[in-house]
């Protein structure tokens, strides 16, 4: 009889936290979304449960509960490369293994065949973890018949580790909480008060009622709970990157004959991925001197892409803002890559009258002279303060624009990165407040106060906001700072 295995590393971005930060694991700790005092609490552990610290939670509200809260982001990159180094660390145990696209941390192994190896499964599964255990993981491992039922009772911390049959699987199964369970929120609260607290109560409900009254998603649940669906096992496949080397018999440092090199490599590295029906994404460079640190340099073109001539330009641009400690001996290549689309072509295209490519392909070769974060866009935020309430992030794609029609003109408030210090405000000038000197003149009306305060957080702050109309016509945005006792100009309304 086949068997399927379910490995569930809990709360695994925040496993991957305290790896990295070993000494918090004496102190309530937390994932957040962002490093701010606005941040929301995305994973935590038990230290801080125990401070009533939960999910979901401010991290400002957690430090007020808890002083010693330490909290930090999870990339969401650093968790992708973490998943696929678990994946293929368990192909040692077994060929097939897949990781939740959903759920990080949650893993499904194929179990079947494995007797000539592993005298019982509960040998192989105390091997793996006590191999996670040394990796510094802590996990819950089922082996079990069905892929749900094994996954139902990783999720719910069961006791045991080898199921014996597929009805004492089923009778589990039952008994596991639904709150153990990934559910809307919504859901699971209407199901409580309807006395629906175990997957038993929920399986035994009529499937035409949960789709009509709570939706496809919750219907799909229901369906894999009763084993009315069942999905097979979707092996991980780890991509394989093209990569290209030269090295080169003399020490180069003329940047014209290192590119003709280069440009061999790159047309071998685009034929490979052609031959796979791929496109680049990104192209990584690497370029090891005769004794200084290798360079390490990635470009990203603005499409996935198969030209030779656009990938050289950016490579050449990139190469002219790169200091050479001293001669190049060594370059490599190598290639992430997407199946290329097959675009269908159409006799009669409607083209825009803004080339969208066009700026992709401008906004790419930005970020190849002046690096990757040399192109960046607004976020805005949940901030308590002005210039907390947006962050740059790096742009990646250009959206559509979604013009809409407005009545009037509207007025634009800029605000500066740092706020700058103001002279003081003077009672005995004769022509007024001289904000910002003779050639702007005096202030002519002052508005305000609107006041900004709080931060117990992290540390007090009282601001009062006024709107400062200058004799020029400028409209000043600036506050009175009470803790440091003086003016600031955060911006100016246009």
């Amino acid at each position: 009889m086949d068997r399927t295995a379910c490995i569930d590393l809990p709360s695994f971005p925040l496993q991957l936290l305290l790896r990295r930060h070993p000494e918090w694991r004496e102190h309530p700790a937390a994932v957040v979304d962002s490093d701010r005092p606005q941040g929301k609490l995305l994973w935590v552990n038990e230290r801080a449960r125990t401070s009533r610290i939960l999910p979901g939670m401010r991290y400002a509200a957690g430090l007020s509960l808890a002083g010693s809260l330490r909290a930090a982001e999870v990339p969401d990159e650093e968790i992708r490369r973490s998943i696929a180094s678990i994946a293929r660390w368990l192909q040692r145990y077994t060929p097939h293994v897949e990781p939740s696209e959903e759920e990080p941390g949650v893993f499904w192994l194929d179990a079947s065949g494995l007797q000539r190896l592993y005298r019982s499964p509960a040998r192989w599964a105390g091997e793996i973890r006590a191999a996670l255990k040394q990796l510094q993981f802590r996990s819950v491992l089922v082996v079990g018949f069905r892929r749900f039922g094994c996954y139902a009772l990783a999720k719910a911390g069961w006791d045991r580790t080898v199921v014996a049959h597929p009805d004492e699987e089923m009778a589990a199964v039952r008994q596991v909480p639904l709150d153990r369970l990934t559910m809307e929120s919504e859901v699971r609260d209407t199901l409580h008060k309807l006395g629906v607290r175990t997957l038993g109560h929920f399986i035994d409900l009529p499937p035409e009622g949960i789709v009509r009254r709570f939706g496809h998603e919750t219907h799909r649940l229901h369906q894999l709970a009763s084993g009315e669906l069942s999905l097979p096992l979707q092996p991980y496949r780890p991509a394989t990157l093209a990569r290209k080397r030269l090295i080169l018999d003399h020490a180069e440092t003329d940047r014209e004959r290192l590119l003709v090199g280069i440009e061999q490599l790159l047309t071998a590295l685009l034929e490979m991925l052609a031959q796979r029906a791929h496109a680049l994404t990104h192209l990584h460079l690497q370029l090891r001197f005769e004794q200084g640190e290798p360079s390490d340099e990635t470009l990203q073109p603005a499409e996935a892409t198969l030209d030779a001539a656009q990938l050289l330009q950016l490579l050449r641009l990139r190469l002219e803002s790169i200091r050479f400690p001293d001669g190049v001996v060594e370059v490599l290549l190598q290639a992430a890559s997407k199946p290329a689309p097959q675009e269908q072509l159409r006799l009669f295209a409607r083209r825009p009258k803004r080339d969208g490519a066009a700026a992709e392909r401008a906004l790419a070769r930005i970020r190849a002279d002046l690096g990757d974060h040399a192109v960046v866009q607004v976020r805005l935020q949940g901030g308590h303060l002005p210039e907390a309430r947006f962050r740059w992030e790096p742009l990646t794609t250009l959206s559509e624009p979604t013009p809409r029609a407005v009545n009037g003109a509207t007025l634009v408030r800029r605000i500066y990165d740092r706020p700058q210090p103001l002279p003081p405000r003077g009672r005995r000038e004769p022509d007024g407040w001289m904000l910002r000197g003779l050639e702007h003149g005096p202030v002519i009306r002052i508005r305000g106060p609107y006041i900004v305060s709080g931060g117990w957080w992290n540390r007090p702050l009282h601001r009062e906001y006024h709107f400062a109309e200058m004799k020029s016509g400028e409209l000043l945005w600036i506050y009175y700072d009470r803790v440091r006792r003086r003016w600031y100009l955060q911006g100016r309304v246009e």
